[in-house]
């Protein structure tokens, strides 16, 4: 029998600041998972809760849809990522990038400032990956059904894209056997939760599989562990 549990987002926000910082003096947070899993929810009702603590503070996100140099860019858009963001955080020196309108087709010219700060959340497909885990402070994994997150991609975008989304979701698909994300992240988060709860404060976690290192954040964990878009502009994670 599968056995899921309900947690606080505070009490998740409070475990991110205990933990170490592993990215210079941040504390970096990944949010994976599959396209139209729910982690942009997530993503933004934890930064609500660091926000939320008496010394915390709003953390600055970083969607990793807003780096794709559009859909032929699914995970080659790490080497931007790693220059323009996560090289500057690692050296305590403040980090920018250029959003990529799915609208335009076409990066904007104005840079986004990635401040130096306590919290920094990462959130899109392959932000968990195996290149940056031994940085990590916390990785999730939001999950839902095939059947969910396609319905969710196509409300929000249109039929019109279901052969991208298609090819898409099988690179999710084989990205995730590849990198084992299942396997080594903390925390692994139902994105379609049927057990009644208070979804703007607490979550749905489901159990990790067999010898994952389970939710705790901190120098345990990482002992244990395994080495935005608007609605109908064709991103593939607007419903992430």
């Amino acid at each position: 029998m599968t056995v899921s549990l309900v947690e606080a987002y505070a009490t998740l926000a409070r475990r991110v600041l205990a933990g170490p910082a592993r990215l210079g003096r941040t504390r970096l947070v990944a949010i994976d998972g599959p396209s139209g899993a729910g982690k942009s929810a997530f993503t933004a009702r934890l930064a609500d809760a660091l926000a939320g603590l008496p010394d915390g503070g709003r953390p600055p996100v970083v969607h990793t849809d807003d780096l794709l140099d559009g859909w032929d860019d699914q995970f080659t858009f790490w080497t931007r990522l790693e220059e323009r963001v996560l090289t500057p955080l690692r050296d305590g020196r403040p980090g920018s990038y250029r959003r990529y309108s799915w609208v335009r087709r076409a990066f904007l010219p104005r840079e986004v400032p990635v401040p130096v700060a306590p919290v920094l959340l990462l959130e899109g497909v392959s932000a968990a990956r195996a290149a940056i885990r031994p940085e990590l402070t916390l990785s999730v994994q939001v999950t839902a059904p095939e059947p969910v997150r396609l319905r969710r991609a196509l409300d929000r975008d249109g039929a019109h894209l279901l052969a991208e989304l298609r090819r898409w979701h099988a690179g999710e698909k084989a990205h995730f056997a590849a990198d084992r994300t299942a396997d080594a992240v903390d925390l692994v988060v139902d994105g379609a939760p049927t057990l009644p709860h208070d979804r703007d404060h607490y979550y749905v976690r489901r159990p990790a599989p067999a010898g994952a290192p389970g939710p705790a954040v901190g120098p345990a964990a990482a002992a244990g562990r395994r080495s935005g878009p608007t609605a109908g502009s064709g991103s593939p994670g607007g419903s992430r």
